[in-house]
C-alpha cells in the first residue's frame, strides 16, 4: 500500500520533489565545491582509508576487497579518480535538481555513498542513503515533477521501440 503510494501518488511525487530537490543540492554544492576549490585531491583520503580500514568488533578489518580495490586500482588512478568524485558529484545534483535522469542520479548517488561508508566515512551518507532509497525506490514518481516527465517517455518512446524492431 505505501509503495502504491509512493510510485503513483501525486503528493507523494510533491513531497518527492522536495526531497530530490534539497538532496540534489546537497550533492551539486559537494561537488562545485571540488570543482571550483583550490583543486581537490583524493590521494590523502585514500591513503588513510587504506592505513585505517573499519574494523569489527574483533578487531579485524571488515572490508578488506574495498581495501584491497583503493590500494591496488583507485591510489594508482588517483587522477581519474580525482575527476569522477567531483563530477560525479555534480551530476548527480543537477540531475536530481532536475529532475532528469532521476533514478539513474540516485543509483550513482547511493554508489558514491557506499564508496564513503565503505572506506570509513560515516558523516552524513546514513541520511543520504535513506532518502536515496526512497528516491530511488519511487521510481519515476520521484522525477514527475521534473525532466523526467518528458524524458522517460521520450527515451521509453524511441530506444525501446528501436530495440524491439530489430528482433
Amino acid at each position: 500500500m505505501f509503495a502504491d503510494w509512493l510510485r503513483g501518488n501525486k503528493y507523494a511525487a510533491g513531497l518527492l520533489t522536495v526531497l530530490r530537490l534539497w538532496l540534489g543540492y546537497n550533492w551539486m554544492v559537494a561537488g562545485w565545491h571540488k570543482m571550483t576549490g583550490e583543486g581537490f585531491d583524493a590521494t590523502g583520503y585514500l591513503k588513510n582509508a587504506v592505513a585505517n580500514p573499519v574494523k569489527g568488533p574483533d578487531g579485524n578489518m571488515v572490508y578488506g576487497w574495498y581495501v584491497s580495490f583503493l590500494e591496488n586500482f583507485a591510489l594508482p588512478n588517483i587522477e581519474l579518480f580525482n575527476f569522477i568524485v567531483p563530477v560525479g558529484e555534480f551530476l548527480v545534483g543537477l540531475g536530481l535538481i532536475l529532475g532528469c535522469l532521476t533514478t539513474a542520479a540516485m543509483f550513482f548517488g547511493l554508489v558514491m555513498n557506499f564508496s564513503f561508508f565503505l572506506a570509513g566515512t560515516v558523516s552524513h551518507n546514513p541520511t543520504d542513503i535513506f532518502f536515496g532509497f526512497i528516491i530511488l525506490f519511487a521510481g519515476f514518481n520521484a522525477g514527475k515533477y521534473g525532466l523526467d516527465y518528458w524524458v522517460i517517455p521520450y527515451i521509453r518512446k524511441t530506444i525501446f521501440k528501436q530495440k524491439a524492431s530489430i528482433k
